[in-house]
């Protein structure tokens, strides 16, 4: 029987959740709410992670420009997704919200500009 131990982020009280058994009879124990029940279950069958970086960019004061993913990718993927984000530059004028990279990885998620970029 296999047995995983999380740390549940999602409220203060950080509770110690265990996740045994197999994946189609899995136990959960030590949460205080669902939203820990939620948490520990979707950490254990497919965890997801917030994709944020920076991109190069240029015709800006800003060398640099935020980016953030618009949902969260798989945790197997994260490190394709970042290096195919950090493969591109990009050039002002930009809006926040705007696409900077469309479906990254195959994952459906596009990566837009978390702020503007405005021209030199």
């Amino acid at each position: 029987m296999a047995e995983s131990t999380y740390t549940c982020i999602i409220c203060p009280r950080s509770c110690c959740i265990t996740v045994a058994g197999e994946p189609d009879a899995l136990e959960v124990s030590g949460h205080s709410c669902k939203r820990g029940l939620e948490y520990a279950l979707a950490e254990h069958t497919h965890p997801l992670r917030t994709l944020t970086t920076t991109v190069a960019a240029e015709g800006s004061p800003l060398r640099r420009l935020a980016v953030q993913g618009t949902a969260p990718v798989p945790r197997e993927l994260l490190h394709d997704c970042l290096a195919q984000v950090n493969a591109i530059h990009v050039a002002a004028p930009l809006r926040m919200g705007d696409v900077v990279l469309a479906n990254v990885c195959g994952t459906g998620v596009d990566v837009v500009a978390a702020r503007d970029l405005p021209t030199s």
